[in-house]
């Protein structure tokens, strides 16, 4: 394996420092070779950039932690962190992020389903447009996807359209424009500073759109990137090696991620069917009622007749009043939540940006 120079380099050497985090889970049959492709990559960088590789092992049951150790073993800028168990994604992202040094942060996939190029290309966007968030995506014009099982293609579209929908006005005209067209994607370039400060709490995936929502909220700039998504399974000794992604698993992330997004859409959209199911069905229960109100002429005070068309329509059509109280009462229910909901979000984005920015004057001065 090549031995890229040592990261002990004088502080007046102007090149930034590239951290490139390595999330791995169960990865034995690919590691070496492909830890061995990226390193290379970043060696050709050398001119431009000081680097250093950040691995995460989290909890794998095969020899990735063993690989990692040996990979790393006398090169000082591979580093290797170990979780005693499998504790997710978004877990192992932080734990990467918070040893990550660097003056810009890379994420990248250690089976290459994103080439190492993709790197060089992330890192050149987001100096010349000075953003805090670079994301790869396929899905924008000049990006492509080979070798995707449909599947998994399939939730990734899916995912990524069910989260623009709910994703707050200012991010969808985003979206419209063309400027982001996926928030699930781990590849992408941060701002080292601004992903410090970024302050991130999701333990599984949904820690991607979870990382583009506080940028958000922080006015940040995101740009995006064309890139290929080849999901070529790789083997090694004849072990064919599968995603690691649970489809349920998936399903439950993003809807939280789309909850953190727009909570109130989640009780204002139910809400909203529910009472116009209501007034249809309340509707019915008052032309039930003006029928037998015609029809008892024997009485005669109108509080009387009123009193027994009532009766009388509930005996003959009780499922009608009952279903049409209820939904009532539930979209009722709903709506309030999601005014309420509503409200918290605001208060939670005004506290979030006051908050932040006490912590990044925090970290300015130390």
């Amino acid at each position: 394996m090549y031995h890229p120079e040592s990261m002990t380099k004088p502080e007046k050497d102007a090149r930034p420092l590239v951290s490139l985090v390595l999330p791995c889970y169960n990865e034995a049959a690919i590691l070496r070779a492909n830890l061995e492709t990226l390193c290379t990559y970043m060696e050709s960088l050398k001119q431009q950039y000081r680097w250093e590789v950040v691995l995460v092992n989290d909890g794998s049951r095969d020899d990735t932690g063993a690989i990692a150790d040996e990979a790393a073993r006398g090169r000082p800028n591979i580093r290797v962190l170990h979780h005693p168990s499998n504790f997710g994604l978004g877990q192992a992202l932080k734990f990467g992020f918070n040893h990550a040094r660097g003056d810009y942060v890379v994420v990248m996939d250690i089976d290459l389903s994103y080439a190492p190029e993709t790197i060089g290309r992330m890192l050149q966007k987001i100096r010349e447009t000075k953003a805090k968030l670079v994301l790869a995506s396929p899905y924008v014009e000049g990006g492509s996807i080979a070798n995707v099982p449909w599947l998994r293609r399939m939730f990734s579209v899916g995912a990524n359209w069910f989260l623009a929908l709910f994703a707050r006005d200012r991010f969808r005209q985003l979206v419209a424009r063309g400027r982001l067209s996926t928030l699930t994607g781990m590849v992408r370039a941060y701002d080292g500073r601004f992903l410090r400060g970024l302050n991130l709490r999701s333990m599984s995936m949904e820690i991607n759109p979870e990382a583009i929502y506080k940028a958000m909220l922080l006015r940040a700039k995101i740009e995006e990137i064309p890139a290929r998504l080849d999901w070529r399974l790789q083997t090694s000794g004849g072990v064919k090696r599968k995603s690691s992604m649970k489809v349920l698993q998936h399903m439950i992330s993003v809807l939280l991620s789309g909850f953190i997004f727009r909570p109130f859409m989640f009780f204002i959209l139910p809400g909203v069917g529910l009472f116009i199911f209501a007034a249809y069905t309340i509707s019915w229960m008052f032309i039930h009622f003006f029928r037998q109100f015609r029809v008892l002429t024997q009485y005669g005070w109108v509080m009387d007749r009123a009193s027994y068309a009532l009766a009388e329509a509930y005996a003959q059509f009780p499922h009608t009043f009952i279903v049409g109280l209820l939904s009532l009462m539930l979209s009722i229910q709903l709506l309030g939540l999601g005014i309420l909901a509503m409200q918290n979000k605001k208060y939670f984005e005004e506290i979030f940006y006051l908050v932040s920015m006490v912590y990044r004057q925090g970290l300015d001065e130390d």
